[in-house]
């Protein structure tokens, strides 16, 4: 028999189920099912039991070890409720271990979708080999998994890794409810909502971009339309990526020098973006953080790139073995 990870993805608009096999002290992807959301959490956890019976079935000779479940938080990990997420408005303190414990007799673990995608990469990507190492969404918002001394940290009542809500200005887009926060200049949103007010000063002063050309188009403009404008050289939008690229490296800073971790691994616009990030964010580090601390760090976009996401509720049912 082989032994197998199973993991579920839990979204707002869809759920994944997916099957993995250790191999090499990596990870091998085997089987997947996604579909949209199920408007309950009743329905939704029955259809993702219902899937991964179908895919160990389908699949032959496989033994199921563990079984771990990523999601946005807040949550309850130890108790393993899910308390309400802005993406999941009707999952209130919904407990999603004892069916699966009842049903598939394995251990089973849940955790908010930044901390799963820390042991991912601490597991099996980037991070692997270190004792202790940050994890940065920078996707949709920021969110940050730690791993601390080998094992992973998610604060008294789960809400450890939240640093998209430090202020790094007194004013700027806004993120996670707060002007000029970290997740306000660093996620998808964030550099939407600053690319529309830097375009708005922008044409107030005559000036033409090839993300905007006049006030109508404003709310047109994503972090998407200004990634790629950027990397196509266009002015405006990488004066937008030179403020977010000082924000990340002010945000990263603190982080630095309250944590001294070894590795700070960013994902999504992070690892696509990079080339054009970099320069900025190096040079507010050098500015910002102690040196002693800077220099047993090092900064890098995520190793198991876009897959990270796939792979993340693996790790989440490997660490509920491991722990």
């Amino acid at each position: 028999m082989i032994p197998v990870l199973a993991g579920l993805d839990i979204g707002g608009t869809k759920c994944a189920v997916v099957l993995g096999v250790e191999v090499d002290n990596g990870i091998e992807l085997i089987a997947k099912r996604s579909f949209p959301t199920p408007g309950t959490p009743d329905k939704a956890l029955l259809l993702m039991m219902n899937e991964l019976e179908k895919l160990l079935f389908e699949q032959e000779e496989l033994e199921l070890k563990a079984i771990g479940i990523s999601c946005g938080g807040p949550l309850d990990s130890k108790r393993g409720l899910i308390l309400s997420p802005p993406n999941l408005p009707n999952w209130d303190r919904f407990d999603v271990l004892t069916p699966l414990i009842k049903r598939f007799e394995v251990p089973v673990s849940v955790q908010n979708d930044a901390n799963a995608c820390a042991l991912a990469e601490w597991k099996w990507g980037a991070g692997k080999g270190t004792s202790n190492m940050i994890f940065l969404t920078f996707g949709t918002g920021m969110g940050a998994g730690f791993i601390f001394n080998g094992r992973l940290y998610t604060g008294t009542n789960d809400m450890g890794g939240e640093v998209g809500h430090i202020r790094l200005d007194h004013d700027g887009p806004i993120g996670y409810g707060k002007a000029g926060s970290f997740e306000g200049f660093c996620s998808g949103g964030g550099i939407a909502r600053l690319g529309q007010m830097k375009a708005l000063e922008w044409i107030n002063q005559g000036k033409t971009s090839s993300i905007c050309s006049s006030q109508e188009e404003i709310a047109e403009i994503t972090a998407k339309s200004v990634g790629e404008a950027a990397q196509a050289g266009d002015e405006l939008a990488n004066e937008i990526y030179q403020i977010v690229g000082r924000k990340l490296g002010r945000g990263l800073a603190l982080l630095v020098d309250m944590l001294n971790p070894e590795k700070i691994v960013i994902g999504s616009i992070y690892l696509r973006q990079e080339e054009i990030l970099k320069p900025f964010v190096m040079e507010e580090l050098q500015k910002e953080a102690l040196t002693y601390s800077l220099e047993v760090c090092t900064i890098v976009p995520s190793g198991l790139e876009e897959s990270v996401g796939d792979l993340a509720s693996l790790s989440v049912a490997k660490y509920a073995l491991d722990i």
